[in-house]
């Protein structure tokens, strides 16, 4: 870090205060780096910003549910893992509260998800493994996607294949299944995502199907099985999901090899992926190299046990229904983010409040977004512009007035048009996919 004149701690609690840390977090940070042996030598105070088994520790304690500072995220030097360093950087990556990096997983705050299309910058990152090394030389030189299982030929597409066709480009919203993980009760396993491990960029790329009916679909083909190129972490299978043929040969799943009009950075699936909209996230495969047609549901490693599958029934809080009971998550559930004021913002009493967020709403459309500032007493509807295309997220708008003094409350609730509602209190389930539940963004009103 350079020298300013002021200590290694005066300086890192400068970054914290520039980010808008919390009152407690600064209190706590003072706490624990008032130990002399907390930073025993220069740099220690960026080697706790690293991402290694040896500080998983001391983020999780100091942080709580390992969230890094989202100006620390940016302080790439003090990163350990050089693949998530380097990946981070060649994304150029902003703002991200970063989970782990053996593999890289992050996501931004709500209020860094205002656009309509979703930068680079501030897509979320979610890998189940480390990133193929062809992705991070950016080499696509002996790389082909092939076609096989219930097909009537196996086929092979090269990178200039795939992009001499005719290709779509689509705004599309990709969200890990586990999004909302941190408001189940009691807690669950897993990254503790909050509510942005979500973005809607724009993908371009070649339909699925147009590759499909190149292979020749047999009649007998019922799902897909995804593989990619990623490193294994640990000695377990290669991480593999599929989905129903139906939703395969849907105009909107596309093998995509451009994000936002830029070839893929390597942590979004260098040189190809699939971009499966309103489905679990997992669907959407990233460094893509085969595409199995199965006679029966894919039994991948993601689609087995517990891993990304719901129980088939409502279960009590805290319950774990047996394996059989289990069913494979598919579409995602209404479901709504506020932008739009951030977190803990303060006003005046009687000052006019402009609402901002995304709506989106799996295979559904989104019929209304609602606001409510009295705990969700009474709703104002909002403004709902029109998606991009299907499965686009929705922007909407409106303002609230916050009559006097004290803590409020502002919730966004989303509606579909089957008539579903974000619920304003969480449903459970064993692994905490599908979260849902109403935004609330606490704000503050002086007199």
């Amino acid at each position: 870090m350079k020298k300013s004149g002021k200590t290694e701690v005066e300086q890192v609690r400068g970054v914290l205060e520039n980010a808008g840390a919390r009152a407690e977090t600064l209190e706590l940070f003072d706490e624990v780096t008032s130990r002399r042996q907390f930073l025993g030598r220069s740099g220690a105070a960026l080697a706790l910003m690293g991402f290694g088994a040896g500080s998983a520790a001391a983020m999780q304690g100091l942080f709580g549910q390992g969230l890094v500072p989202a100006a620390w995220a940016g302080q790439l030097e003090g990163i350990e893992d050089d693949q998530a360093r380097a990946a981070l950087t060649q994304a150029g990556k902003e703002g991200l509260h970063i989970y782990n990096a053996r593999p890289v997983n992050g996501e931004p705050d709500p209020w860094l998800l205002k656009d309509a299309v979703t930068p680079i910058k501030h897509h979320f990152i979610r890998n189940n493994d480390l990133i193929s090394s062809r992705a991070m030389d950016r080499n696509p030189q002996g790389w082909r996607l092939t076609i096989d299982g219930e097909v009537n030929r196996t086929t092979h597409f090269t990178l200039d294949q795939l992009q001499s066709m005719r290709t779509v480009t689509l705004s599309l919203p990709i969200e890990c299944g586990g999004n909302g993980r941190a408001f189940f009760d009691p807690p669950v396993r897993g990254n503790q995502w909050k509510r942005c491990a979500i973005g809607c960029s724009e993908w371009t790329g070649v339909p699925l199907r147009e590759l499909l009916n190149a292979a020749g679909v047999k009649d007998t083909a019922v799902y897909t099985g995804h593989y990619g190129e990623e490193p294994i972490l640990g000695n377990r299978p290669p991480f593999s999901r599929g989905i129903p043929i139906d939703k395969a040969m849907e105009e909107h799943t596309i093998v995509a090899f451009k994000m936002n009009g830029e070839d893929l950075p390597a942590v979004h699936g260098y040189p190809v992926r699939l971009v499966v909209p309103g489905w679990y996230g997992s669907c959407s495969h990233k460094w893509l190299n085969k595409i199995t047609l199965r006679d029966r549901e894919h039994d991948g490693r993601g689609m087995m046990g517990y891993s990304y599958r719901m129980p088939a029934y409502p279960v009590a809080p805290g319950a774990r229904p047996p394996e059989e009971d289990m069913v494979v998550g598919g579409p995602w559930l209404i479901k709504s983010i506020i932008t739009g004021p951030k977190d803990d913002a303060e006003f005046r009493a009687g000052e006019t409040v402009t609402v901002t967020g995304h709506a989106w709403a799996g295979e559904g459309r989104v019929r209304r977004v609602s606001i409510s500032t009295d705990f969700g007493n009474t709703w104002q509807r909002a403004r709902l512009a029109r998606p991009a295309n299907k499965y686009a997220w929705a922007q909407f708008e409106g303002e609230v007035t916050l009559p006097g003094r004290g803590y409020y409350e502002i919730w966004a609730r989303a509606e579909d048009r089957d008539g579903n509602i974000q619920p304003q209190v969480q449903a459970w389930n064993p692994r905490g996919y599908e979260g849902n539940v109403v935004h609330r963004v606490p704000v503050m009103v002086s007199a």
